[in-house]
């Protein structure tokens, strides 16, 4: 799956959950529980058993999908993550959940992914006082992520800051400030990432 900007809700229909953590995608998930399409209604009854591979595809089209990035994207972090000492599937969950957008996402400076990559492309996002405009940029222990200033009157911004219902222990936020505190690397069962990431090592494993 490529970077993706066409309806969330239908993804997330054929995936069969909920992945943003938004409320009006759960109430579409309530009343429409079957993929989409003409014939969506009729595959919610087949029966039959997913292939490895098809279950292994299904949880790195989801990783992708979660974070928004692309194949290559993704083929990098893992080749990254596997050369990293530790377990693989988490070291990638690790690199993933450290890109610039995702943290502005968690902090709650943006409602999606989608709009925290725009808001870092666009030059709105401060790292230790620096515009970082760099949506993959790898965030460290200790870094500070801030709103810039012509940006923290923002309508969007405030709205979603202020609905904002992310509580990370490994990211400190000062809503008043919009900024954020990167304290430290999260643990795997810290990271909100509904994926068996075992499943995507195994899927890329066997391609390489």
């Amino acid at each position: 799956m490529a970077s993706y900007h066409g309806p969330k809700a239908r993804v997330q229909r054929r995936f069969g959950e909920v992945l943003i953590p938004r409320v009006k995608y759960q109430k579409i998930l309530e009343k429409r529980g079957y993929p989409p399409g003409d014939h969506g209604k009729e595959k919610q009854y087949r029966s039959g058993r997913r292939s490895d591979y098809g279950m292994q595809l299904n949880e790195k089209q989801k990783l992708q999908f979660i974070y928004n990035i692309r194949e290559s994207q993704m083929r990098r972090y893992f080749l990254r993550a596997r050369r990293q000492p530790g377990n693989t599937g988490g070291n990638l969950l690790v690199l993933l959940e450290r890109r610039l957008d995702n943290i502005v996402y968690r902090a709650g400076f943006a409602a999606t992914i989608w709009a925290a990559r725009q808001i870092v492309k666009h030059g709105h996002i401060e790292v230790d006082g620096r515009r970082v405009d760099l949506p993959s940029f790898l965030v460290t222990p200790g870094h500070v992520i801030s709103v810039r200033e012509n940006m923290r009157k923002n309508p969007h911004v405030l709205e979603a800051i202020e609905s904002s219902a992310h509580n990370l222990e490994y990211l400190s936020v000062d809503k008043n400030a919009l900024s954020a505190t990167f304290t430290r690397v999260p643990e795997r069962q810290e990271i909100p990432v509904p994926v068996q990431e075992q499943m995507i090592v195994e899927f890329y494993t066997r391609l390489t």
